[in-house]
């Protein structure tokens, strides 16, 4: 829902920094500007960076199919919760 906000958002209003890059383009014409621009180059290779640590657990063979790849930055995984969950 969100994403389908942002796309109805982006036609409606534009930043007035933006204008420096686009010129009134709607959402494809500015998908289209961004990839002449550039833009989408940066975002394939940051949206990789964050893929890197998924890939390296996906070989070392370890998914066991739960979603669990490792990351609990605030330390919320416990077995109580996991128990739960499959509840």
């Amino acid at each position: 829902m969100l994403a389908a906000t942002g796309a109805i958002v982006q036609d409606l209003y534009t930043f007035p920094f933006m204008s420096k890059w686009y010129q009134g383009e709607k959402m494809w014409g500015l998908h289209e500007a961004a990839v002449k621009s550039g833009a989408m180059w940066q975002v394939l290779f940051f949206v990789g960076l964050l893929e890197i640590p998924f890939m390296l657990t996906l070989a070392n063979g370890s998914v066991d199919g739960t979603g669990n790849i490792g990351f609990d930055p605030l330390g919320l995984k416990s077995d109580r919760r996991a128990v739960t969950e499959i509840k």
